[in-house]
């Protein structure tokens, strides 16, 4: 008899009980600590605003992450996480893309504060709001109205030394491109830059005489 149990012991072991189709399978536990963006995020997902990450905190951000598909989805506060979450609120609400003026013609709109992009035709959009990042202190972005001149698909910048992909200038050697950089860190040399992906799908959009308006002053320039 126990010669029988041990048998049967060793038979579970070797072909473990299947999982029942359905059944819940525990998350495992949030535990990123408090990051710099906690105060944002909190008040994004309507949280207690206290700046200090909480085991709810971390569950509330770590799903918002998965439903946006950032990776790692790890529930951790991050400049990252923040920027693509507004980016999802100035997708869905027209009332956060009012700064951008409203034209007959399609405008792509640089909002230079929050570090978006997107493109809307009258006040339809036409590009979803990404993140970019644009010129650091001393080389901000120039603002106000401006036009695409040039359109280059596999630019080099011979002055920075450095790749310019699907760059389309609209003010002397500024231009929107792509890059493989962090675009949460620093800052630019004065072109707005963006992921890869979202910068050839913008340049396939856009012709040369597209309208661009960009406002706002880049967080920790001077302006």
């Amino acid at each position: 008899m126990r010669w029988l149990l041990s048998s049967i012991a060793a038979l579970s072991l070797a072909f473990p009980v299947a999982q029942v189709p359905g059944a819940a399978v525990a998350a495992p536990a949030c535990r990123a600590g408090t990051a710099p963006y906690q105060r944002e995020l909190e008040h994004e997902l309507r949280l207690p605003v206290d700046g200090r990450q909480s085991t709810a905190d971390c569950v509330a951000i770590r799903r918002l992450q998965q439903r946006l598909g950032i990776r790692p989805a790890d529930g951790r506060a991050t400049l990252r996480t923040y920027r693509l979450v507004v980016a999802d609120r100035v997708r869905r609400d027209p009332a956060a893309r009012r700064a951008c003026p409203v034209r007959t013609y399609r405008v792509t709109c640089v909002d230079l504060n929050r570090q978006i992009l997107w493109a809307q035709s009258g006040s339809r959009l036409v590009f979803d709001p990404v993140p970019i990042r644009s010129g650091r202190d001393g080389l901000e972005t120039r603002r106000g109205w401006q036009r695409i001149y040039w359109k280059s698909r596999n630019h080099y910048s011979t002055i920075y030394h450095v790749a310019m992909p699907y760059a389309q200038f609209f003010n002397g050697g500024q231009a929107l491109h792509g890059t493989r950089s962090d675009l949460f860190s620093s800052g630019s040399a004065g072109c707005v830059n963006m992921a890869m992906g979202d910068a050839a799908r913008l340049y396939d959009l856009l012709m040369k005489g597209d309208r661009l308006y960009l406002w706002g002053t880049k967080p920790g320039t001077d302006g």
